[in-house]
């Protein structure tokens, strides 16, 4: 009898044993920070390297023959438009002149007297039409002189600044020349050309034709420029033109803004990066760029929290990177919940203990951090 009860309690020992391991605490769900996702007007901002160029370009070339007898500029300067810079000998030229407008004085004087004579049925019909079409013929003469006479003084085009001069005085040169004789350029104001990506700017225009973008239109896109040396240049420009074709060896579309450069502080050919203001995106939402990783096809995704504590997988379609943030183009919508702090402990479909972004484990909502309960 002894015995069986010895037996007896000696199972019911062990069968407590077994219902105290049964019993322990499982872990509870990780705890982890989200945001909320709010529309909010997104500015669109887009930083391109270009260079800049000048507004007009005119290379100076003579359009008579002769010896250079003096340059009218110096070199570097700023010039206006009709200013003289060269003087080509004129001699040759005056004295064609001179006899052009002698040879126009006796033809007019021959066609006059004809008139009076045709008048008088003293002279044939013809012989006034030749004189008449010598007259006219000597004028045309006389203005072409005049003309080439004038152009030996070569003046400025353009206003602008005016470069090295590829001659001296004294030198021998030709109408229509190959080699210009300098070149002046207006960089007040002055073009800065930039190149964006073909399909950065399909997406764009998509995105107005769609209506999901406010924007006046291209003429008045605002751009800033940054210089090589990092500093920000003072003037502000607008976007005036958008090629119309693509380059094939880059994918690329030509832009160009112009800038005022009332001190002539930008020179062409220099290196430049210029922020475009692209538009503004009146409903955007941005997800913080450390709540985005990636799947196994490259494909950008997030976490969140739906109604019953359970992280869920989306994929997203991102757009452009603004302030440590990514543009959601597709995937999210206001008011989701997206996981940001204490990713590594979480995988999708996996319940959670949520707590908004930047509270201490257990803090309450709304309570000051280091408070307790």
């Amino acid at each position: 009898m002894f015995r069986r009860s010895f037996v007896i309690l000696a199972c019911g020992l062990a069968l407590a044993g077994c219902g105290k391991q049964d019993q322990q605490p499982q872990m509870p769900p990780p705890a982890v920070g989200f945001v909320v996702m709010h529309e909010e007007p997104v500015t669109l901002i887009t930083e391109l390297p270009g260079r800049t160029s000048p507004y007009a370009v005119s290379e100076i070339r003579p359009q008579v023959s002769g010896i250079i007898k003096k340059r009218l500029f110096v070199e570097g300067s700023t010039v206006k438009a009709g200013q003289p810079l060269y003087q080509i000998d004129p001699a040759p030229y005056q004295a064609v002149y001179d006899n052009a407008k002698a040879a126009l004085a006796s033809a007019k004087a021959r066609a006059d007297r004809y008139q009076a004579l045709v008048a008088q049925n003293a002279i044939a019909a013809q012989t006034y039409d030749d004189a008449q079409a010598a007259y006219l013929q000597a004028k045309a003469n006389a203005e072409a002189a005049r003309i080439n006479l004038n152009y030996t003084r070569i003046t400025a085009p353009i206003s602008g600044r005016i470069g090295a001069s590829t001659v001296t005085e004294g030198a021998l040169v030709t109408a229509q020349q190959a080699t210009a004789l300098t070149t002046v350029s207006t960089l007040d104001p002055i073009y800065v050309d930039v190149d964006q990506s073909s399909t950065e700017l399909l997406a764009l225009r998509r995105a107005v034709a769609a209506g999901n973008l406010d924007r006046q239109g291209p003429l008045t896109a605002k751009v800033t420029l940054h210089l090589d040396d990092g500093s920000t240049y003072g003037q502000e420009g607008k976007l005036q033109f958008t090629d119309v074709t693509v380059d094939p060896s880059t994918g690329s579309v030509r832009l160009r803004a112009l800038f005022p450069n009332p001190d002539g502080l930008l020179l062409p050919g220099l290196y430049v990066r210029a922020t475009i203001n692209e538009g503004v995106d009146p409903h955007g939402l941005l997800v913080p760029q450390q709540a985005v990783s990636r799947n196994e096809k490259g494909q950008p995704t997030v976490l969140v929290i739906d109604d019953k504590n359970t992280a869920r997988l989306r994929v997203l379609s991102t757009g452009r990177a603004i302030g440590g943030k990514w543009q959601v183009l597709d995937g999210l919508k206001a008011g989701d919940k997206v996981i940001v702090d204490g990713l590594q402990a979480v995988r999708p479909d996996m319940p959670v203990t949520p707590q908004p972004a930047g509270q201490t484990p257990g803090q309450a909502p709304g309570q000051p951090s280091g408070a307790k309960n």
